[in-house]
């Protein structure tokens, strides 16, 4: 029997298989979703999505959903609407762009580097451990110009935001509020982590220089509290979405030797005489931008957003009551059979051009840092595919993401070992544990 809560069970049991389930199955349009008093529609026609991010605020906004992240994130650009929103967006895509990013480009290719060094030593590797921090490494350089983040301050942040993720996800789609020890134990972990967020944000505002997106957010006349709500988000969303999208980059370079050897090639013509990559080059390296887009396709980080109907409008043909939530899923839009060919398989052979395709969103509120990610993915899959070679990967095929407020990639186990024909990793090399035999006489150095 239909009611108002009968997909709530469904949902919380398995979101990413029941959007799937109700969204591929559905017809092209909007689907009702029961899951609560207020009218929630999954959008399952991308030709609707963009005429719903473009409409006026006053008809269609943030909304109730993403208005659960406000106790942590504060008054930043991702809550904000109007004037305010649109002049902090524009001080960060300015900043973040990908073009502005890649004079950074040396900076960012050493900490992958650095990385490198240390799996490169444990020869047995799980991805997400390693690449979660150096995500929020990398967008401390986009952010601040330089990387300001001490190990410490990184393991605090990174343990602060696994304290709290699966509540914060929790939260969103919850009918029933928790009992009150469930409440009482869920505000004291989010007091510990708020409180280390901030510790860390603080730290990183009294290091920063004068050329950074602090500067610019400060000549808009933000208060204090405000910056820090604008730095926090910035790390939180730059490490956490891009640092679990990039444990499938190298997960994908695992199960595929043949395309890891070709990025490799690809790595070596984008290279100067001194082993560099060259921002040119890069530009260009089209096989290794393709891995990215393909696993952003498959594994989005953002793998819902919504938008709540303000005022009753008109969309398309369809009428929109106020008060109404609509979901927009890329995890579901990304894997739909009648947008994609074999959905759910791994191909590099596709075309992006479709609305379907949206891993950073679309419209006036795309991901503002799409383009610092994408660098940062495709850098990696280069250096990680010059240096080494992955010789086996467990579990393969690999269980599905967790749904949080990410997809949280499985534990995953990747064998390592340093190419014996490059004689790139310098840095790598200085592990006596980990050197190859003919390492040393041949090839020019990436590390």
């Amino acid at each position: 029997m239909t009611h108002a809560f009968s997909d709530v069970r469904a949902f919380r049991r398995d979101p990413l298989r029941f959007l799937l389930d109700r969204g591929n199955r559905a017809p092209v349009g909007l689907e009702r979703l029961h899951l609560g008093p207020k009218p929630v529609l999954l959008v399952t026609d991308p030709a609707l999505i963009r005429p719903m991010l473009k409409a006026p605020e006053t008809e269609i906004g943030k909304g109730r959903l993403i208005r659960k992240l406000q106790p942590i994130l504060g008054q930043s650009s991702l809550m904000l609407h109007g004037e305010k929103h649109k002049r902090r967006r524009d001080v960060l895509q300015k900043r973040m762009a990908k073009g502005a990013v890649e004079r950074y480009l040396p900076e960012l290719c050493a900490e992958i580097r650095a990385v490198g060094a240390k799996i490169g030593r444990l020869g047995c590797f799980d991805p997400h451990r390693h690449t979660a921090a150096l995500a929020l490494r990398t967008i401390c350089i986009a952010v601040f110009g330089t990387q300001l983040i001490s190990a410490g301050d990184e393991q605090a942040l990174v343990q602060a935001v696994g304290m709290i993720e699966d509540d914060l996800a929790d939260d969103m789609f919850r009918v029933l509020p928790v009992g009150p020890v469930g409440w009482y134990r869920q505000k004291r972990r989010r007091d510990f982590a708020k409180l280390a967020m901030s510790t860390v944000v603080q730290r990183l505002r009294e290091r920063a220089g004068s050329a950074s997106v602090l500067k610019d957010l400060e000549d808009l006349g933000l208060t204090d509290e405000e910056l820090h709500d604008e730095i926090l988000t910035l790390l939180l969303a730059g490490h956490h979405t891009t640092g679990t999208t990039a444990a499938w980059i190298l997960y994908h370079l695992a199960v595929d030797p043949d395309l890891m050897q070709s990025i490799a090639a690809e790595a070596s013509e984008c290279a100067d005489g001194s082993g560099e990559l060259r921002a040119d080059a890069v530009r260009r390296a089209e096989l290794s931008a393709t891995l990215v887009r393909e696993v952003c396709r498959l594994y989005p980080g953002a793998w819902w957003f919504s938008r709540e109907v303000m005022s009753s409008t008109t969309i398309a043909g369809h009428k929109l009551a106020k008060g109404t939530s609509l979901l927009i899923s890329p995890w579901q839009l990304q894997r739909d059979p009648r947008y994609w060919d074999q959905p759910d398989q791994f191909l590099m052979d596709r075309t992006y051009s479709t609305d379907a395709y949206l891993p950073f969103g679309a419209g006036p509120r795309a991901c503002a840092g799409m383009g610092v990610a994408m660098l940062e993915l495709q850098l990696l899959a280069l250096e990680m595919a010059a240096a080494f070679r992955f010789t086996s990967v467990t579990p393969n095929p690999p269980p599905r993401p967790k749904a949080s407020v990410t997809l949280i990639p499985p534990p995953m186990s990747i064998e390592v070992e340093l190419r014996a024909d490059a004689g790139r990793c310098q840095s790598v090399m200085a592990w006596p544990d980990v050197q190859p035999a003919r390492s040393r006489a041949v090839g020019r150095s990436f590390w």
